[in-house]
């Protein structure tokens, strides 16, 4: 009867104290549910003021989310100084910053590409809708997140980059400006007058409508003297995003090639020329002799 006399007495304690507990566990409780409150209205007075603002979506989700937790370590701390009276806020932040050693050690990458897309969604240089190149990733942005961000590229497959890459490293972003340069060789032959081929090329690329001529020069420099041809470098402005580089480039190349055509100017393939150590003999010359 002993044993059963002792885990009665325990049991009684344990009653005893959780009844003693009781008001301070409902304290406790209406400090979490006020908290939970407070939460509510403090995001939706935040999110009011950020609309007015011209700040990303992404980085007002940033501020919504650290306003949340901020009020929440705030209502569980003061809720768990009403429950365990011996606690102290010192002593719960002092816990705090030796867990969070901890935390950070373990979630190292997770909180290097928190902090990497916090940065970037300050940036203005790279938007949502802008084509960029980075570590051999190219396509248009998607999405910055928190943590990540979303690139479709341009054959429609979507990579998700961790933010931490795109703070570390070059990012070439295509479509900063409207418009971009673009550059094609064109070769023409050797006895063609060097300055008429430049103006031949040159009418053909101004009559290009993907060419854009406002305040961007069209630019044609004789390059080099190439294996078989005179090389000219032919650079103009177009639209920055891809597709318009492409459609600028064929029809650019094709008005060339009809403009030079018409002219009678040839685009010449490469020559071969053969040289032999010991004379050869012509095949109508050997016969002659033969006879």
């Amino acid at each position: 009867m002993e044993p059963v006399r002792i885990l009665m007495e325990q049991l009684e304690s344990i009653a005893r104290s959780s009844i003693a507990i009781l008001p301070q566990l409902a304290v406790a409780l209406l400090v979490i549910i006020i908290t939970w409150l407070v939460v509510k209205v403090a995001v939706a007075l935040l999110r009011k003021a950020l609309d007015r603002s011209r700040l990303r979506p992404s980085l007002k989700e940033v501020f919504t989310l650290l306003m949340s937790i901020f009020v929440w370590a705030m209502g569980i701390m003061i809720a768990a100084v009403i429950l365990f009276p011996g606690l102290t806020p010192a002593s719960i932040l002092a816990g705090l910053g030796i867990g969070s050693v901890a935390i950070g050690f373990a979630f190292k990458d997770v909180f290097e590409n928190f902090l990497a897309g916090i940065i970037i969604l300050f940036r203005r240089e790279m938007r949502i809708g802008d084509f960029i190149e980075c570590e051999d990733i190219e396509g248009k942005v998607a999405r910055i997140a928190i943590r990540e961000s979303h690139i479709r590229q341009t054959d429609g497959q979507l990579v998700i980059v961790p933010n931490a890459l795109l703070f570390k490293n070059p990012v070439t972003i295509r479509t900063d400006q409207d418009l971009r340069r673009v550059t094609v060789i064109c070769g023409v032959a050797y006895d063609v007058d060097v300055d008429e081929a430049r103006s031949v090329i040159a009418d053909a690329v101004a009559s290009c409508s993907t060419v854009s001529q406002d305040d961007k020069p069209i630019q044609i420099f004789a390059q080099e003297f190439g294996s078989s041809s005179i090389n000219f470098e032919v650079t103009w402005w177009t639209g920055s995003k891809p597709v318009d580089t492409r459609r600028s480039k064929d029809e650019v190349v094709a008005k060339v090639k009809r403009a030079l055509d018409d002219a009678g100017i040839e685009i010449p393939f490469p020559y071969r020329t053969l040289t032999f150590k010991e004379p050869l003999p012509l095949m109508g010359q050997s016969e002659k002799d033969d006879a």
